[in-house]
C-alpha cells in the first residue's frame, strides 16, 4: 500500500503533515470512535491538537 502524505490544519489554524494517511486514519477509527462514529474526543499528534468530530473524520477519509 502506497504511504500517502497530505496537510490538515489543527484546532489552531497551523499545518500539519500527515506522513501516514491510512496510519492516520487507523488510528482516529480505533482511538476516537463509538461503534464506528467520531466520540468528539481530542487527538494530540506531535503538539498538534485535532477535534475528532464526524465531519473530521469524513474530511480525512475522502482525502484518500
Amino acid at each position: 500500500m502506497e504511504v500517502m502524505v497530505v496537510k490538515i490544519k489543527d484546532i489552531d489554524g497551523r499545518d500539519y503533515i500527515v506522513e501516514d494517511l491510512h496510519r492516520f486514519i487507523s488510528h482516529l477509527k480505533d482511538f476516537h470512535t463509538v461503534n464506528g462514529k467520531a466520540d468528539g474526543s481530542l487527538h494530540e499528534e506531535n503538539g498538534y491538537y485535532f477535534k475528532v468530530t464526524q465531519d473530521f473524520i469524513d474530511n480525512i477519509i475522502d482525502m484518500k
